[in-house]
């Protein structure tokens, strides 16, 4: 049986992979932009970049009484499916998981109605569509 060459990158860093500092500063201009999108709608900022053992909440907001777990994705014209394709039943669950550890550490909001927003931003040639599905899964 042949075995697949490894990837261009595998072993050694190089130009078709980008450093997890370039790929995190990139993350927060897209997440710049969904917060503005969301502020100007009226929700307001909780908490930004919330990290734990089971993972990230991007940007936990507040739509009137509803704690609202916001999920920011940009993909570029390469990636199949996109930006909203690209959170699977995986991803899912993280989050679902990271926003009940943060609910469980913040007894008030945990009281509160919950919902799970995604924003999602898709290169298409020289400009970018952004897309924000409100209640995108349940999971309470």
């Amino acid at each position: 049986m042949a075995a697949w060459p490894a990837p261009a990158w595998a072993g050694s860093p190089s130009a078709t992979r980008r450093s997890d500092a370039a790929v995190r500063a990139e993350g927060g201009v897209w997440e710049d932009s969904a917060l503005r999108k969301l502020q100007t709608a009226g929700l307001r900022l909780i908490q930004r970049n919330w990290s734990c053992r089971l993972g990230e909440l991007d940007l936990v907001m507040r739509d009137g009484d509803t704690v609202v777990f916001v999920e920011v994705r940009y993909r570029d014209e390469s990636v199949p499916g996109g930006a909203m394709a690209s959170i699977g039943p995986a991803k899912r669950a993280k989050l679902v998981k990271a926003a009940s550890l943060f609910l469980a550490q913040r007894p008030a909001l945990a009281q509160q109605p919950c919902r799970f927003d995604v924003v999602a931003f898709d290169a298409e040639g020289d400009s970018v569509r952004c897309e924000w599905q409100r209640n995108a899964f349940e999971a309470f």
